[in-house]
Parts: structure tokens; C-alpha cells; sequence
């Protein structure tokens, strides 16, 4: 896939894989930022957010954001395998049922299918977890997160989801494809605790660092 080497059954040969954006261990208990000092990072000692914590393999850099990219607006769909397994053999499995990020309805017609719900099903199949793809409702069409400044993405996902489960005492992972601001994560995890999970994880494919 990448270099064009023969790989054998996998999507990437060897040095290939080696030289992936993988995070580093040393990394933020809750975000999953790059973090030296101490289990958590600054910012989410000053504003803990809603969701736990965030399991993910690899940062947002290429060639990882290229086959996010070429899956999400390329119907790469083969990718979604390739990726779902990549993250399934990074998460915690420390879960009860994994929620897909939702898409709007519009947003869904468009595209014809749903990124995170592709990925979910592979990392649902690997680690043998329930996956809930209909949990969690997208309510409201918003913008885009990437063409909005970082400090407007928040308000932007507010209020915008909605969850017709009950989820008393579960343990949830949301999986997604990419995590950036957090704000996105936050909200879906704010609704999905109101509806009665005692944790939320995000478990995303890939971590956005700060320039």
C-alpha cells in the first residue's frame, strides 16, 4: 500500500510499518498527547474532560493521515480493516460496547457510508465487543471540525448528538478515525454518560499533535 513492495497478508510491509507515526508511550493518561512529565497533561489537569481516556496507535501525520484521508473521501473502504486492525491491537479493551462516531444524516447520503462505523466493526469483530452502531444519533448537520479554528469546534458539536439506549453501568469506547481538539469526543461522551455509562474511551486510529 505504501511503498509497493509485496507486504504478504498485511497492508504494509515490515520497514514500512516500522516507520508509521506510532505515539510514544510516554503520553497523556486522558488525551493521549505526548507527555513527559507525570500521568496527565496540564490541560486536562486544569479542565478534566468528559470523556476518560483515549487509547490510539498513531499520530496524524502522514502517511496515516493519507489513507485516513483516501478511506473517509476516497471510498477506500479496504482500508477500514487495515486500520480497525492497527487500533484494535492498541486499545485497553477495558469496555462493555463500542459506539461509532456518528454522522448526520445528510452528511452520511453524501459520503455513503460512515468512516467510524467501517473501523468500529473490525475493531468490534478483533476484541469481541458488542458494537452498537445505532446508540448514538448525530442531530444536528455541523460543519465540518477541520475548517473551523480550534477554539470554535466546541461550540460547534454542542448539543448535537443524542442517544436512545439506555447505557446504565456500561463501559463505552467510542471509536473514531481522528482526534484533534477533543471537543467532538467530549460531547458525544457527555450525552452518552447521561444516559447512564460510568466511562467513556475514545478509541481513535490517530492523535493530531500541537504544532
Amino acid at each position: 500500500m505504501l511503498c509497493g513492495a509485496e507486504s504478504g497478508p498485511g497492508t504494509w510491509c515490515a520497514p514500512c510499518g516500522a516507520d508509521l507515526p506510532w505515539l510514544p508511550r510516554n503520553r497523556c493518561a486522558v488525551c493521549a498527547l505526548p507527555h513527559a512529565g507525570g500521568a496527565l497533561c496540564g490541560a486536562c489537569v486544569a479542565r478534566p474532560p468528559h470523556f476518560d481516556t483515549v487509547d490510539a496507535p498513531f499520530a496524524y501525520r502522514y502517511p496515516v493521515a493519507a489513507l485516513i484521508h483516501a478511506l473517509k473521501y476516497g471510498g477506500r473502504l479496504a482500508l477500514a480493516r487495515t486500520l480497525g486492525e492497527a487500533l484494535a491491537q492498541a486499545v485497553s479493551r477495558d469496555a462493555d460496547a463500542i459506539v461509532p462516531m456518528p454522522l448526520a444524516r445528510d452528511r452520511l447520503k453524501q459520503r455513503g457510508f460512515n468512516q467510524a462505523l467501517e473501523i468500529a466493526r473490525v475493531v468490534a469483530a478483533r476484541t469481541r465487543i458488542p458494537l452498537l452502531r445505532h446508540a448514538v444519533r448525530k442531530v444536528r448537520d455541523t460543519p465540518p471540525q477541520a475548517a473551523l479554528p480550534w477554539k470554535e469546534r466546541a461550540q460547534n458539536v454542542r448539543r448535537a448528538f443524542a442517544c436512545d439506549s439506555d447505557l446504565s453501568g456500561q463501559r463505552i469506547a467510542v471509536v473514531d478515525d481522528v482526534l484533534t481538539t477533543g471537543a467532538t469526543l467530549g460531547e458525544l461522551a457527555r450525552v452518552v454518560r447521561q444516559a447512564g455509562a460510568v466511562s467513556v474511551a475514545g478509541w481513535v486510529v490517530a492523535r493530531t499533535l500541537r504544532a
